[in-house]
């Protein structure tokens, strides 16, 4: 519309002639939007905020009393704060034009004085120390201003008096020298080089020369070879032949040994192995037939001597039972005579046959050819069982001659018995 104002992104809308006041100001600062101004009331004017730049050529003198033409430059802006576009728009509003003009003065006379306060070898060496002396020196008067600085850069530094030249000429003589020393000591390794290079070139055409002489010599071996490949092959043909018949003639003599093993050794070696075995049968045969001579003539040769010991044993045991039975019958038959025992007097022919009886059951024991298994024991058990059998027949024979009841038996008798 016609009476809406809208300023750029980089400007301040700077309104006069309202009561209302926003700010610590006689007028209202829009930014960023926009708003209406009342005809002929009002009066609205706008404030550049964009970026601007300022040249500075000043001559200064240190404090050395050398004369220093100086060149900078800045580059600032109005701040973006009402105070500083309050500021600002008071002081530069109907001169904005010469902004850069007006600030780059300021920034002149902070220079000169800054620059007094230096020397020269100061100023070429701490360029940044002096433009940050001359921004911090010149804050207050910017912010006044209403003035941002950005940047201060020292571009140049002149010197009328030679000051500065002279300062640079031992260093450049210094830098002269080392560069006419290192154009020596290139001059120098250039022609070691040289020399190197032109060594390297004789010694490579001295191998180059050996190893054509080399080439040549192995060509004329490889002719000479050439030239005797005929011969050297057919020896080696004729070589080739004899090995594969010694070859032939080895496994001849291999196949003729396998089959004289199979024919001749294996059918000995069995045979004789054979032999060998029937003879250790035998052996083994005879062997066990003399140790069974042995035992059994051992074995009866002890079978005689027990049947000696036992017939000996028997006819001993035998001649002691008669002579035993004999003294007992005596005995008996000189109580019976002496009681006047009619039994044992009707018994006095079993009494003295008895031992008759024994004795010759002891002969035949001792005439007989048994075989005895528990030795003396077993005769004496023979004996025993012999001179029992008397007993009890002779026992019997008391018995059928006593009289009935019992009466009269002779104590003699049964102590006898």
């Amino acid at each position: 519309m016609f009476f809406w104002h809208v300023p750029a992104p980089n400007e301040a809308l700077l309104i006069s002639g309202s009561k209302r006041q926003a700010q610590d100001t006689q007028f209202r600062i829009v930014t960023g939007h926009g708003c209406f101004v009342l005809p002929v009331k009002q009066k609205a004017r706008v404030l550049s905020l964009a970026l601007r730049e300022a040249e500075i050529v000043e001559e200064c003198v240190t404090n050395q009393g050398i004369r220093l033409h100086v060149r900078a430059v800045t580059v600032f802006k109005v701040g973006d704060d009402s105070a500083s576009i309050a500021n600002a728009a008071r002081r530069f509003l109907s001169e904005q034009h010469r902004m850069e003009e007006l600030v780059g003065r300021v920034f002149a006379g902070h220079l000169r004085s800054i620059v007094g306060g230096l020397t020269v070898e100061e100023i070429i060496r701490e360029r940044d120390r002096l433009a940050q002396e001359v921004k911090d020196g010149s804050h207050v008067e910017m912010e006044k201003l209403g003035i941002v600085v950005d940047a201060l850069q020292i571009q140049e530094i002149e010197d009328a008096t030679g000051y500065i030249t002279n300062l640079a000429a031992p260093h450049a003589a210094a830098v002269a020298s080392q560069a006419r020393i290192a154009a020596a000591g290139a001059d120098q390794a250039a022609a070691e080089r040289e020399q190197e290079a032109a060594a390297l070139k004789a010694q490579y055409e001295r191998d180059t020369a050996i190893k054509r002489a080399g080439f040549l010599a192995e060509t004329e071996q490889a002719r000479a070879h050439a030239a005797q490949a005929g011969p050297l092959a057919e020896a080696r043909a004729s070589h080739e032949v004899i090995e594969q018949q010694t070859a032939l003639a080895r496994r001849q003599a291999e196949l003729a040994g396998q089959r004289l093993e199979a024919e001749v050794r294996r059918p000995a070696d069995a045979e004789a192995y054979r032999a060998r075995t029937l003879a250790e049968a035998r052996r083994d045969e005879a062997k066990f037939e003399a140790e069974g001579e042995a035992y059994r003539r051992t074995t009866l040769a002890a079978a005689e001597a027990q049947s000696a010991k036992v017939q000996a044993d028997a006819t001993a045991y035998a001649e002691r039972i008669v002579a035993q039975a004999r003294a007992d019958a005596i005995a008996a038959r000189a109580g019976s005579l002496r009681d006047g025992n009619q039994e044992l007097i009707a018994a006095n022919s079993v009494i003295e046959a008895l031992p008759a009886l024994v004795e010759a059951a002891a002969r035949g024991i001792a005439g007989s050819n048994l075989t005895i298994l528990n030795g003396a024991e077993g005769v004496n058990q023979i004996m025993a069982e012999i001179v029992g059998q008397g007993l009890s027949v002779l026992d019997t024979l008391r018995r059928s001659t006593a009289p009935a009841g019992g009466e009269g038996r002779d104590p003699a008798w049964s102590e006898g018995t």
